[in-house]
């Protein structure tokens, strides 16, 4: 081989390396941004189905239990969530793409069409899915 054919062979190489790269960031990205919509979808349809449940209307509070009327913390207790879960909800845990999860109303059960947490990056980065009412 000559010289030129190896900077050639090797400049090939990078090209598709770097093509790599990119698409791994690319995947990891969506990745990120699928797991996060799952854990919202999560918390969302074990919130339902404890309000449902126990007959609890859509703004309303629930019973304390244990001290709290915190919702994530009912979810937690009865088993409707993980314990990852319950973290996101309460804010110590963070979003897989490094945001924040917030629960503005952590003792309410969120109207029709609204979901009991939040992620920081649903605005830069698409962690809200475009439709959830029937969540």
């Amino acid at each position: 081989m000559t010289l030129l054919e190896l900077t050639v062979a090797i400049s090939v190489l990078l090209g598709l390396i770097s093509i790599l790269f990119i698409g791994s960031r690319a995947w990891k990205r969506g990745s990120d941004r699928s797991t996060c919509i799952l854990n919202l979808r999560s918390v969302q349809v074990a919130a339902r189905s404890y309000q449902n449940l126990y007959g609890y209307n859509s703004g309303g509070r629930p019973y304390a239990e244990n001290g709290t009327q915190d919702i994530a913390r009912h979810l937690f207790d009865k088993g409707y969530i993980e314990k990852n879960l319950y973290e996101q909800a309460t804010g110590t845990r963070p979003c897989p793409a490094g945001g924040g999860y917030t629960c503005p109303f952590p003792d309410l059960f969120p109207q029709q069409g609204e979901l009991y947490m939040k992620c920081s990056l649903s605005s830069t980065e698409e962690h809200e899915p475009p439709s959830h009412e029937t969540w």
